[in-house]
């Protein structure tokens, strides 16, 4: 019997933090064996040597990236196949605007008012710089900020608050 395995490729830090607590245990039903990678201070030929090894392994793999400044996930999917040819296009997820949008997404009108933080009108159009912004002064740092979200995060509620976390959940969970 094989080891079904899934590697989930993500930017950096933040998103480490993010896959590891709320999306590593949707899988972990699914898989033997799920892990959370980061790619971004890889050079692309060590990545596709992971990517080939990870193909011969019979292992299944997900490309996270956010789409920042991309006009809509096909360009922005179009831009990762350019860089990494390697990657199959369907194993690619795009993450709207950027990850923080993700952490705030869970969080319901309870959750804001505990936080002491004004829910923004449009959450999937948080940058990381707006996210900056809403750390209240009580937190040493926006990583105790983030894990304070982590710890109340709800998926559902992400679902309903932004549409490339449910479209994530939906496709690959």
């Amino acid at each position: 019997m094989s080891c079904k395995r899934l590697f989930i490729w993500v930017e950096g830090q933040d998103d480490m933090r993010f896959f590891n607590k709320i999306i590593k245990p949707l899988f972990e039903g699914k898989y033997d064996l799920v892990e959370v990678r980061s790619y971004a201070n890889m050079k692309r030929e060590k990545f596709g040597n992971f990517l080939k090894s990870i193909k011969a392994m019979n292992a299944s793999y997900i490309y996270v990236t956010d789409i920042n400044n991309s006009p809509c996930t096909i360009a922005k999917k179009q831009q990762i196949r350019g860089n990494l040819a390697d990657v199959d296009e369907d194993r690619i997820s795009v993450v709207i605007k950027e990850i923080e949008s993700w952490y705030l997404a869970g969080l319901n009108i309870g959750n804001f008012r505990k936080l002491k933080i004004r829910p923004p009108k449009v959450i999937e159009n948080i940058s990381k710089e707006q996210f900056n912004n809403l750390v209240p002064k009580k937190f040493d740092s926006r990583i105790d900020f983030m894990w304070e979200i982590l710890n109340i995060f709800s998926v559902k509620i992400a679902s309903q608050n932004n549409r490339s976390f449910k479209y994530f959940v939906d496709k690959y969970s």
